[in-house]
């Protein structure tokens, strides 16, 4: 009788550890056959986006109904279910300003032959080069102003709107660690780490750009008067998720929680102007 040949023992693709079951315990991975069809390939994907289970899922679940309790769960270890929370925040923060990019085109513009009306035979450079022209502004950067006043003149603000909306997402990005500072200025008893801050502001900036666009989404299927009463309502939800998010991480009371809410909101709005404003000129110097 002819011995029956051994079944090699499945090893994981991504570590080379031996896999027992349908999930590496080494690392994780799933067991899956090579990827070699289109169909199959097609398959994988729709199965990790529709599982009920997945971490995709359970995250964005977590980020729009829970506040604050993916930070919660990040501090204490538990972070296999989740989505990280700065891939978490880049996704939809890069997803976010691509639907703005894509949006902002469609608005109407008022072209510069509209308003003013130049000489006979002035060309739209000309005309432009004359609106731009300031004889009372002699500081820094003045050609560049100039210059980028003139292209912005000449494609009705196009560039600079496209500018402004590929530098904002690095500008947001930077001025998370202005804020988390700010944060432990005031919870420094009981001390927290910066991390932790850190972390809140990224879940809490992700809410908002996942919340925006679902906003957007429905507000573009929706009259005016209800649109405007969902935008009312999606901003007040907001507020209340940042104030519940800082009582679950930092877990103090109502009345210290939002005493320390409105100096915190102050700081945010002025840093917010601020940061607008170094992207905006930033974005004029860099057209």
């Amino acid at each position: 009788m002819s011995a029956v040949p051994a079944v090699p023992a499945a090893h994981c693709e991504n570590c080379g550890a031996p896999v027992s079951a349908r999930y590496c315990s080494a690392c994780g991975q799933r067991l899956e056959p090579p990827v070699h069809s289109v169909w199959h390939f097609t398959k994988v994907a729709f199965e990790d986006l529709t599982h009920a289970d997945s971490r995709l899922w359970r995250t964005l679940t977590a980020l729009l109904f829970k506040p604050g309790y993916l930070t919660r769960e990040f501090l204490a270890g538990r972070r296999a279910r989740y989505l990280p929370p700065v891939r978490l925040y880049l996704v939809l923060s890069v997803v976010f300003f691509l639907g703005a990019s894509a949006t902002h085109g469609e608005r109407q513009v008022v072209r510069i032959h509209s308003y003013e009306h130049g000489a006979p035979g002035e060309s739209a450079e000309g005309r432009a080069e004359r609106l731009c022209r300031n004889e009372y502004y002699n500081g820094p950067w003045k050609e560049r102003f100039h210059q980028a006043c003139v292209r912005s003149a000449l494609d009705n603000g196009r560039s600079l709107e496209e500018a402004f909306l590929h530098n904002l997402p690095r500008a947001m990005f930077l001025f998370l660690p202005l804020l988390a500072a700010a944060m432990m200025l005031v919870y420094r008893r009981p001390r927290h780490y910066y991390v932790e801050h850190l972390l809140l502001f990224l879940h809490n900036h992700a809410f908002v750009f996942l919340i925006a666009m679902l906003a957007w989404a429905a507000g573009a299927l929706l009259p005016v008067a209800a649109g405007t009463a969902l935008r009312a309502a999606v901003f007040i939800y907001v507020l209340w998720y940042v104030y519940r998010s800082m009582r679950v991480v930092y877990g103090q009371g109502r009345a210290l929680t939002f005493a320390k809410l409105l100096p915190l909101s102050f700081f945010y709005l002025a840093s917010g102007v601020l940061m607008l404003a170094i992207t905006s000129i930033y974005s004029v110097l860099t057209l």
